[in-house]
């Protein structure tokens, strides 16, 4: 390591010191100087008629002399009182221009946390913008998801009784899942089964979508749900045609529909948080 690189160092470990630390050697130096010059012989010294050679009068020097002010009442003659006293005004100088240096380095530490988390503010007021602007198109899928999830698990004779999904559906209510859905607006032919899958399929595209357009780690609940979606569908082995329900449909069923709600809820609560304040 060369000599700049040394100093280089040398200065970044001490700009990283607090200012109190600073202003407390400095403080620390007053009493610690004093007791210097009042161990030196009281010769080495012009003392004013009517000053003092206690600890007292040597702390009152002592100030005097880091702070720069010499007022000329005591002053040192001798060798060894003029080099104390040169000493503790260099560490005044030298520990004053650390301190100064400090405030600086925290002052611009302060500026750079203040500018990241003004970036971040920026950042998650983008991103949720674009993901409301979203939302309607991702609610009227997780809705026909829903309501396919409703058709599959429901017999024909019993949905004019309830329109809404039985999460603690059996096998015995699956059994018209390969009929048409006939839910409203659904005019296709398909068996509600297959509507469903179709359905989970565009979903899943959906979402998979977002996550690559939208920086879904700032909800991390929302991001958790929806890569769980995409997951459980793309390990679902594909339904044949007038196969009996299996345990593993049941399963996805069951699981994406109540990660859909949960996706439901939790995207009307980001839309509901007024961004200002935030």
């Amino acid at each position: 390591m060369t000599f700049s690189d040394r100093l280089k160092h040398f200065w970044h470990v001490v700009s990283n010191i607090r200012p109190i630390y600073w202003i407390s050697l400095y403080i620390a130096l007053v009493p610690i100087f004093a007791l210097f010059y009042w161990c030196v012989p009281i010769g080495q010294f012009r003392i004013p008629d009517g000053g003092t050679a206690d600890y007292g009068g040597w702390l009152y020097y002592s100030i005097v002399t880091i702070t720069t002010l010499g007022f000329g009442d005591y002053t040192p003659m001798g060798p060894a009182a003029q080099c104390i006293t040169a000493v503790e005004v260099m560490c005044g100088l030298i520990i004053i221009g650390f301190f100064l240096n400090a405030v600086g380095s925290m002052k611009s530490e302060i500026d750079v946390e203040s500018e990241i988390e003004r970036q971040k503010k920026v950042h998650i007021a983008s991103e949720k913008e674009k993901l409301i602007k979203n939302t309607p198109v991702f609610f009227h899928k997780l809705n026909q998801f829903l309501s396919y999830c409703y058709a599959v698990t429901t017999p024909i004779t019993k949905r004019k009784q309830s329109k809404s999904y039985n999460p603690e559906f059996t096998s015995d209510d699956m059994a018209d899942m390969h009929k048409p859905s006939e839910l409203p607006g659904d005019l296709s032919k398909r068996s509600a089964v297959e509507s469903l899958m179709k359905c989970a399929s565009s979903l899943s595209l959906f979402m998979d979508s977002i996550q690559s357009r939208i920086d879904l780690s700032i909800w991390p609940q929302l991001l958790d749900d929806c890569f769980a979606f995409v997951a459980d569908y793309q390990m679902l082995t594909p339904v044949e045609k007038d196969t009996a329900p299996n345990d593993e449909l049941m399963h996805f069923i069951r699981t994406s529909a109540a990660l859909a709600r949960n996706i439901e809820t939790q995207l009307t609560e980001i839309s509901s948080i007024d961004t200002t304040t935030e």
